[in-house]
């Protein structure tokens, strides 16, 4: 396998020692709703996940939630209710959605509020060798005592200086330093430290994570590309500081931006869709589709046109699935599975790996056409969708009163074939009605209907 590099910047073998992935991807601020580039990100590192299981390892995934800063502070207040209240409902609503999307279970999701005695002995470790100072009740970050700051983004210190995102604040000794350790201000959520109460601040969190759960040293740290800088920069700074190792991260990989029209999804500018409102409009393999469709690190603009058009492709590849298997020769499936690895080994190039679904599905259909067997064909574009997250469930359609009458309605149109012996349309309506998500059971001479679960 070969991998892009954020901190070499060029793509790298990838190798661990044993058959263990150790794996970090920072999550959300559970501020508000998650939106769709939420969904993009997650979508992106559970493909890797899976990817990395089906080659044979196992993999730690750890996943965090800054559930106090600046922004969950203020949207509390807005809201006149308890910081933690804030989080624990737009948590619960995320991992629901991470669920309706095929996101699998991350090993461990820590949280900042629950890991604050491992983030004061981080802070304590780097005040020890002088790599922090604290004034006042506030700690900082001492910049200039790392000289690879920088190494990740390819900034410097001087850069820094001339206008980038810099923390105002005329205590510390530099302006470059960074909060790690924020005294208490009123109205806001605390904790004693030995350095009076306060909370932490927003980068020490994660490494104070990845550190206790998986070590001084991870395989892979991932992310947004947004977070590249200064986040992951100041994670870096932080975690080598402390343990004295290098590299903190072996592999540093971000995804890319998600836009609506020429602008990134963002919501200072209005622009963004809930993950829930995306999930009342599309299936969640379409939406799993459209993520995968373009390279992880390459931007991706969203549409309506644009996931509908994957939906379109998946009507192909459950067609495939569908269709009656011949007893003749064995249709040759395995050039599949070599071709989807060696897509998914080069950085994981998933647009290639969906070509590659397409074409085993084309060629299932045209081979069953000509009376092979395609069973274990089937099988197999079976599991490499798997790999990829595409559940390939049909589509399921609204649950509403108007939908419940016209399902009665097909029933009743059932009913009335079946009395005329014409079993082939009573059993197309209900092969018809499962495929869109509605199982019929007939007894005692009358049909009832569910949805499927």
């Amino acid at each position: 396998m070969r991998i892009y590099n954020a901190l070499s910047k060029q793509t790298q073998d990838f190798n661990v020692s044993n058959d263990t992935v150790n794996m970090y991807v920072c999550g959300i601020t559970p501020y508000d709703s998650a939106h769709l580039g939420h969904a993009m990100s997650a979508v992106i590192f559970d493909m890797i996940r899976r990817y990395f299981e089906f080659k044979g390892f196992n993999v730690n995934y750890i996943q965090n939630f800054t559930d106090v800063d600046d922004k969950m502070i203020n949207a509390a207040n807005i809201q006149n209710i308890e910081v933690s209240e804030l989080a624990e409902k737009n948590i619960a609503e995320y991992l629901d959605e991470l669920k309706s999307l095929n996101v699998k279970v991350a090993t461990k999701y820590p949280k900042a509020t629950e890991e604050i005695p491992a983030i004061i002995e981080l802070i304590s470790q780097l005040i020890e060798n002088n790599f922090a100072y604290e004034i006042d009740g506030d700690v900082y970050f001492r910049v200039n005592s790392d000289e690879d700051y920088g190494k990740l983004s390819n900034r410097k210190i001087q850069d820094l200086l001339a206008g980038a995102r810099l923390e105002i604040d005329e205590n510390k000794e530099f302006p470059a330093d960074f909060a790690l350790w924020k005294k208490y201000k009123s109205g806001e959520p605390f904790w004693p430290s030995p350095w009076g109460n306060g909370r932490p601040g927003w980068h020490i969190e994660c490494s104070a994570m990845a550190l206790k759960y998986l070590g001084d040293s991870i395989d892979i740290h991932g992310g947004g590309i947004d977070l590249l800088f200064p986040h992951h920069e100041n994670e870096i700074a932080q975690s080598e500081s402390a343990t004295g190792r290098t590299p903190f991260a072996n592999f540093w990989v971000h995804n890319g931006t998600l836009g609506y029209g020429e602008e990134k999804m963002s919501k200072s500018i209005g622009n963004v869709f809930s993950i829930s409102s995306a999930l009342e409009q599309f299936s969640s393999d379409s939406l799993r589709m459209f993520f995968l469709s373009s390279h992880y690190r390459s931007p991706l603009i969203f549409s309506d046109s644009a996931v509908n058009s994957q939906e379109k492709a998946l009507d192909r590849l459950r067609n495939a699935i569908k269709i009656e298997s011949q007893n003749g020769e064995e249709l040759e499936y395995r050039q599949y599975i070599d071709r989807f690895i060696a897509a998914m080994d080069d950085d994981f190039n998933t647009p290639i790996a969906l070509s590659v679904l397409f074409d085993l599905s084309r060629d299932i259909n045209r081979e069953a056409t000509n009376g092979k067997n395609v069973f274990q064909a089937q099988k197999t574009l079976l599991e490499l969708s798997n790999v990829l997250g595409v559940k390939l469930d049909s589509r399921k359609i609204e649950k509403d009163s108007n939908v419940e009458g016209f399902i009665d309605l097909l029933i009743d149109l059932r009913s009335v074939m079946r009395d005329k012996k014409d079993f082939q349309t009573s059993d197309l309506i209900r092969d018809r009605l499962n495929s869109l998500g509605v199982k019929l059971e007939d007894s005692s001479g009358k049909t009832d209907w569910d949805w499927i679960d």
